[in-house]
């Protein structure tokens, strides 16, 4: 459906021309952008025509799409304004503020949240069909260099006045924050062992939403405000992080953005250089390299001389991981190397953050292994792979599926089909376990690299064992 407005849509025929994108380009790119959010569309030339000569405006997630559809195209974000659907149905760019001002931080995360739940009632896909774009490495731009220039904010003190109807506000308390804490490392064991898209995982935006929303809206003092931020801060990057694993990226980039603004109220550094890495490791799992070597060195600067040795060593393993995604292996080594020498320097009495429990040699040696797949050198992904998987453990099931991947192809590309095979199996049944799109994202990857091998009997046994796996609903 449409709705019309006053005359041609010349912001709109403007921006076409200057993306280069033609009517029946933009209907199909605008149709593969629903169906990837599980809707139907079936645009054609003649609709843009329409949108652009008559001026009439598509209703429901269309204008969000059309702007998301041009926006990849020109490899940044397009608002509504920009090509003349600023009076579609009305979306906001919730979770892409950074605000320099405390208060509308508070009330960035807390919309966030609140849109969060909305989508899920609304049914498949939630908020995220609707919400404007997708994800945008642009986006990372203004919060990274914001959070640089000031990494802590001076003063979060709150008194909050009552709202008529809604009785006394909440004073909190640490004990309320203790409980943010305790639902963020049950929400992460979930997580570990079970998935993003797992259910106990899914809760975590419900938890912002009940929990962390009505506290960051309270009164409390400066010290228990920097601790609530922190606790609001690792909750809203774990669901960034669901989002990532689930393939939600859009989601997950606004939940990475908040993560962050309210590790800046919370005047925790290290846990803000987390968020950055965070961020670093989804551009660079979506092709942006270089944005996110940038990303991962923001993290690094501000740390420098407040990080514990583990967490340095995790900054620069994730560095690592982005220069071999942009190719460049002098720099990923020199990277790795730094990496494991801040490892070494890790002591068990060390104060580390309990956000950082899960990494170990094991994730060092992992992450090793595929930035030596980035850059085809399958002797060292087997050597780092071998030394990943030599402790298995039912604490950490998706990244023991995910290294079982990355075994698969370091024997395919050294000639060792059957071996190749063999790990795929082994991935195939963990992964069969568990809930998220990034292993199974990796499994597919892994059938792609083997089609050449198509009828060989191994190569046919474990396609047919992963296509239940590929089949299933997202």
């Amino acid at each position: 459906m449409s709705r019309e407005q006053r005359g041609p849509n010349e912001k709109l025929g403007a921006v076409l021309a200057l993306a280069g994108i033609s009517n029946a380009g933009l209907a199909r790119r605008v149709n593969d952008l629903g169906a990837q959010r599980g809707l139907t569309l079936r645009y054609d030339k003649t609709s843009v025509a329409r949108w652009v000569s008559k001026g009439m405006v598509p209703q429901g997630a269309a204008p969000h799409l059309i702007a998301a559809a041009i926006g990849q195209k020109l490899g940044r974000p397009v608002p509504l304004h920009e090509i003349g659907l600023a009076d579609a149905d009305p979306a906001p760019e919730v979770g892409l503020a950074f605000p320099r001002d405390v208060g509308q931080a508070v009330k960035s995360a807390t919309e966030l949240y609140r849109l969060d739940l909305a989508g899920r009632r609304a049914g498949s896909g939630g908020i995220w069909q609707s919400l404007a774009g997708s994800f945008a490495v642009s986006a990372y731009a203004t919060p990274a260099s914001r959070w640089l220039i000031t990494p802590a904010d001076s003063s979060v003190a709150r008194e909050a006045n009552p709202v008529e109807g809604s009785g006394a506000p909440i004073k909190v308390g640490h004990s309320d924050v203790q409980k943010l804490r305790e639902a963020a490392e049950d929400a992460r064991r979930w997580d570990s062992k079970y998935g993003g898209g797992d259910w106990r995982s899914s809760m975590v935006p419900e938890c912002l939403r009940v929990e962390a929303a009505p506290l960051l809206l309270g009164s409390y003092s400066d010290e228990v405000g920097r601790a609530l931020f922190g606790a609001s801060a690792e909750l809203t990057r774990l669901a960034g992080w669901m989002a990532f694993d689930t393939g939600q990226q859009e989601a997950a980039q606004r939940y990475y953005i908040q993560a962050l603004r309210l590790a800046r109220a919370a005047a925790d550094v290290p846990l803000g250089g987390y968020v950055l890495a965070s961020m670093s490791l989804q551009a660079t799992y979506r092709g942006f390299g270089d944005e996110g070597v940038d990303l991962a060195q923001a993290a690094l600067e501000r740390n420098r001389g407040l990080a514990t040795a583990r967490t340095m060593s995790f900054f620069r393993l994730v560095e690592a991981r982005a220069h071999a995604r942009a190719g460049d292996a002098q720099a990923a080594g020199g990277a790795l190397r730094a990496a494991e020498s801040w490892l070494e320097r890790a002591r068990p009495g060390d104060s580390d953050p309990s956000w950082l429990g899960f990494y170990s040699y094991d994730r060092f040696a992992a992450d090793a292994a595929e930035c030596y797949r980035d850059l085809k050198a399958p002797r060292q992904v087997r050597r780092f792979t071998e030394q990943a998987l030599s402790k298995p453990t039912e604490e950490f099931v998706r990244s023991h599926g995910l290294r079982l991947v990355v075994s698969a192809v370091a024997e395919l590309e050294s000639g060792n089909l059957d071996a190749a095979c063999e790990a795929g199996v082994r991935a195939v049944e963990v992964a069969g376990r568990i809930s998220s799109a990034r292993t199974t994202e990796y499994v597919r990857d892994l059938l792609h690299r083997l089609e050449p091998y198509g009828d060989e009997p191994r190569v046919v046994e474990l396609r047919e064992r992963a296509r239940p796996l590929l089949m299933a609903p997202a």
